[in-house]
């Protein structure tokens, strides 16, 4: 039996890994357990998904007996694999985060009853996204995860959290509907969802109903991937949610949206009808995004800026059209989740131990918790894109790819390029100098927990213990609780950034993967003939002319 006929238990497991941790609501080991292995077992098995198919081949299952395009199709391909394996990586990683910080916090911030089956429901709806072969059960797979994206992001119930959900729920549901309306439209139009008869039935349509349709398409997408100019919700929206929670989401949740716009860019709309549009959205991305990530003083928030101007890296490379700009788009976005989440739940660390994630209240980190400085310093330096690492070499990929197209809008990306990594790089400096390299003193609002010396009786004496740290007083009366890192959530940390560094060992062969499965889903015939039959009939995409 062929391994690729199993995908659907990609999207099974996690929803039977939520249904047993929802029974499992009064015994919180058993369903840490759960959920662990049955997330375990997915990454497994989707890694020899991604082995099947990694020399090339594109397999379709069908579900249910219906023939295509009738019935629902899940479609596993390189890039589908690829995602799919990074993603399951990364939400294993933040999983046991947030498991060992339930543990240490009494589950306080984090129900265990709510936060186990609303993030397998979560990671099913990713995978869903991932695997779809017709529009609406990519819908179905969006609807899933934003659900349990509303759940997971109002964990706790404060004020904030609440306020970031409803401006949340607000977009998302804007997002969806029009997602819909074109689904809507596209049906009325053709007759069918299924992407890969689309794909032979959209050319058939006249050119104003397909760029409406098309225009549609994009901006329902662009919303969900945060492309200026619709991504004014993102940083207001995650910085609030829990660390685990803000982590998956900065990691995985853009980057469904924009891998349905790769999806329906190559295989829906072939072409450059709208490459001008979407390089100049990518450049506006970048530029603006980097620009708001520099006047923050959050760490959180600046994150969540920079999350949203690397997106433009992955659009330019897609508005490129060619091999070599979409195959360093591929892999710029399985760097990009890898590196985002690691950068989060980095935060998360610095938050507990520092007592805070604003620089204004840090300082001597780097010297209070050496590990922490480490943990920090090298997704960073990595998502500014210093050598060797992987953000250096996709975004020397997507440069190549730039100034071989070699239109004046393509060279002004690629200089808009060189400065965002400049500027993300000083803001990575920023934060490394006024957190982990000052003295405590020197902050501008310091937490009386760093400026306490343990080394004096008389400032600092202790006042209380608890599991996860010890209440501190000083000499100006002020107490808090210092929290200690819990070695789960600094080794599933550290694995994050190791799983980083792998990128940048094998990143021969990630390359490679990406630029077939670039190849694949130029030319298309491997994925329709997948679905429809070796012997369908595939028509020629339009000739490109590089965004001119």
């Amino acid at each position: 039996m062929n391994i690729a006929s199993l995908a659907p238990l990609a999207v099974v497991l996690p929803i039977l890994g939520a249904a047993l941790t929802f029974l499992l609501i009064r015994h919180s080991r058993a369903q840490r357990a759960v959920s662990i292995a049955l997330l375990s077992v997915t990454l497994l098995l989707e890694c020899f998904l991604l082995a099947s198919v990694w020399d090339g081949g594109t397999f379709a299952v069908t579900l249910g007996g219906w023939i295509p395009p009738f019935g629902i199709v899940m479609v596993v391909d390189q890039f589908s694999s690829l995602m799919l394996v990074v993603s399951s990586a990364v939400s294993l990683a933040v999983l046991v985060y947030a498991t060992g910080q339930g543990m240490a916090d009494g589950d306080h911030d984090a129900p265990v009853s709510i936060f186990h089956p609303t993030y397998l429901i979560l990671v099913a709806g990713v995978s869903n996204a991932f695997l779809s072969g017709d529009l609406f059960n990519l819908y179905v797979g969006f609807e899933i995860l934003l659900t349990a994206s509303y759940v997971l992001m109002t964990l706790g119930g404060t004020g904030p959290r609440i306020r970031a959900g409803v401006t949340y729920v607000v977009v998302s549901v804007v997002s969806s509907v029009l997602f819909l309306i074109s689904i809507a439209m596209i049906y009325g139009a053709t007759g069918t969802v299924n992407m890969a008869d689309l794909a032979i039935k959209l050319g058939e349509l006249d050119q104003g109903t397909q760029t409406l349709l098309h225009v549609m398409l994009l901006v329902a997408f662009g919303i969900k991937a945060a492309v200026f100019p619709l991504s004014f919700w993102l940083p207001d929206s995650y910085p609030t949610a829990p660390a685990p929670v803000t982590a998956v989401f900065a990691g995985l949740l853009t980057k469904v949206g924009v891998y349905a716009i790769v999806r329906t860019e190559t295989l829906l709309f072939p072409g450059d009808s709208l490459n001008t549009p979407l390089m100049v959205a990518a450049l506006l991305t970048m530029v603006v995004g980097i620009l708001g990530a520099l006047a923050q003083s959050d760490i959180k928030r600046l994150l969540s800026f920079t999350l949203v101007s690397h997106i433009g890296y992955m659009v330019f490379g897609l508005a490129m059209s060619s091999k070599a700009g979409l195959g360093a788009a591929v892999f710029y976005v399985a760097h990009h989740i890898t590196i985002q989440t690691s950068l989060f739940l980095v935060t998360g660390l610095i938050e507990r131990r520092g007592g805070s994630s604003s620089v204004d209240r840090l300082g001597g980190l780097a010297k209070l918790s050496p590990l922490l400085a480490l943990l920090f310093f090298i997704p960073g330096m990595n998502l500014a894109g210093i050598p060797p690492f992987s953000g250096f070499l996709g975004k020397v990929g997507l440069l190549q790819a730039g100034v071989e197209l070699g239109t004046p809008l393509a060279y002004a990306l690629v200089i808009g390029g060189v400065v965002t990594s400049l500027l993300t790089l000083l803001a990575v400096a920023r934060v490394w100098n006024r957190a982990f390299w000052r003295r405590p003193t020197d902050a501008e609002h310091p937490d009386p927990v760093l400026l306490a010396d343990p080394e004096d009786p008389e400032a600092l004496q202790p006042a209380g213990a608890g599991r996860t740290g010890m209440m501190v007083s000083n000499r100006t009366g002020t107490a808090r609780r210092a929290m200690l890192m819990p070695r789960t959530m600094v080794g599933s940390t550290l694995g994050l950034v190791v799983l980083g560094v792998a990128l940048t060992v094998f990143a021969g062969p990630l390359f490679e993967l990406s630029d077939r499965a670039a190849q694949d889903m130029l030319d298309r015939a491997p994925y329709i003939q997948a679905v429809l039959g070796d012997d369908t009939v595939v028509p020629p995409a339009p000739a490109l002319g590089g965004g001119k």
